[in-house]
Order: structure tokens, then C-alpha cells, then sequence
């Protein structure tokens, strides 16, 4: 089962909390026990999974990357979102989250965001559920 996660992105980076999403498509799919895929088909955006308790911790994730790499660094790349590029690269494409009893392992603070880089951008998460 393949569903997609559609997405607007306010800023040029933003992480957004895409757990309920992915809660519900793991409903809907019927499946109880198995593995949900996340992956981001863009080169300027990614997904992880970190603390969702305190709004500052993505916040400081965000500034970290600015931070980190710089946006305006001297990049060969002309369109000017190298930048973008590299963060992607660093935090990943795709997540693989557990599902058991119908729901995402996670921990007690975990969510999964998804990673915008080069925004604000109508952008897009696919999601494969896989039956144990």
C-alpha cells in the first residue's frame, strides 16, 4: 500500500510534524503488525524522528542547520539552494518506523517531521505500509 503525505511548508526551513498523519494512514491500511516507510522524493527536504514534548527542540535543530551550513556560502550550484542540498543529505530521505498493534513504535517523546530546507514549497511524503 502506497499513500502520499501532500504539504505546505511556511519557511525556508521547517520541520513539520507529519506523526498524525502517518498515524492515520497506518489506521487506514489495516495492517497491525509491520513496517511503515516513509520517504521524501525531493533533494531539498528530508524526514527524521526526534522529541515532539518541546516545540524549542525543533526550533533548535532549525537554527542549528542554519547555523551549520550556511546559505550563503560560496556554493558552485547556481540556483542557490545548495545549501538545502547538503542539510537533506545530512538528516536522510527515509525513516522505517515499527508498527505494532496497529500503531508507530515510538518512543514516549518521539515524532516523525518532515525536513523542509528550500520553502516555503508545496512538498510531498510517500508512505509504503509493510505486513509483517
Amino acid at each position: 500500500m502506497l499513500e502520499e503525505i501532500i504539504l505546505r511548508t511556511g519557511s525556508r526551513c521547517e520541520l513539520v510534524n507529519i506523526t498524525d498523519k502517518i498515524r492515520g494512514i497506518i489506521a487506514d491500511s489495516g495492517i497491525s503488525s509491520g513496517d511503515c516507510h516513509i520517504f521524501v522524493p525531493h533533494t531539498t527536504a528530508a524526514v527524521t524522528i526526534n522529541e515532539k514534548a518541546d516545540p524549542d527542540v525543533a526550533k533548535d535543530i532549525e537554527a542549528s542547520m542554519r547555523k551549520l551550513i550556511p546559505e550563503n556560502w560560496g556554493y558552485r550550484h547556481r540556483e542557490g539552494n545548495s545549501d538545502a542540498h547538503v542539510k537533506s543529505s545530512l538528516i536522510g530521505a527515509s525513516e522505517i518506523v515499527l508498527i505494532e498493534n496497529a500503531e508507530p513504535v515510538l518512543g514516549t517523546w518521539q515524532a516523525v517531521f518532515f525536513c523542509e530546507f528550500d520553502g516555503p514549497r508545496t512538498r510531498r511524503c510517500v508512505v509504503r505500509i509493510s505486513e509483517k
